[in-house]
């Protein structure tokens, strides 16, 4: 007879430990994408409309330009995808749906974010620089959340 679903519990398919090396990689990534393109944004970066403006250092970040910003939240959407996997916590049970509707949100609300203060992004550090590859970060999100979105049962 089988059990009914309030008897099963959620476990880990490997049967063992709740946070895995795949876990750890995953969040390592997520964090030195945010840190790359905080550190872009605060130290690095000159902005264009200074004149007197010099770009700080490491001089190879510099040199990199806006593929900084591709480095960082590819780091970031692939830490997520990363993340999506049964064995890690974001990839069984309920981190599935926290992870999908996380990612749709934050898309979405990246996306409508943009569209509003379109007029006049100098008040959005970030969103100021990358123009129109706003709609890649939102929709890279979105995509994201789709990864999860396969993973739910």
């Amino acid at each position: 007879m089988p059990k009914s679903k309030a008897d099963q519990t959620f476990a880990d398919p490997a049967g063992g430990r709740s946070i895995g090396p795949r876990f750890v990689v995953s969040l390592l990534m997520m964090v030195v994408g945010i840190a790359w393109v905080v550190y872009y944004n605060l130290w690095v970066w000159a902005d264009p409309a200074d004149a007197d403006a010099k770009p700080g250092k490491p001089a190879f970040m510099a040199d990199l330009g806006d593929w900084n910003y591709l480095i960082g939240f590819g780091l970031l959407l692939l830490g997520l995808v990363v993340a999506a996997h049964p064995s890690t916590p974001l990839g069984r049970g309920r981190g599935v749906v926290v992870g999908m509707l996380g990612c749709f949100l934050v898309g979405l609300v990246w996306i409508c974010l943009f569209y509003i203060f379109s007029d006049d992004l100098s008040r959005l550090p970030v969103f100021d620089d990358l123009g129109q590859k706003n709609l890649f970060v939102g929709i890279g999100f979105m995509a994201v959340g789709f990864a999860y979105a396969t993973r739910w049962e």
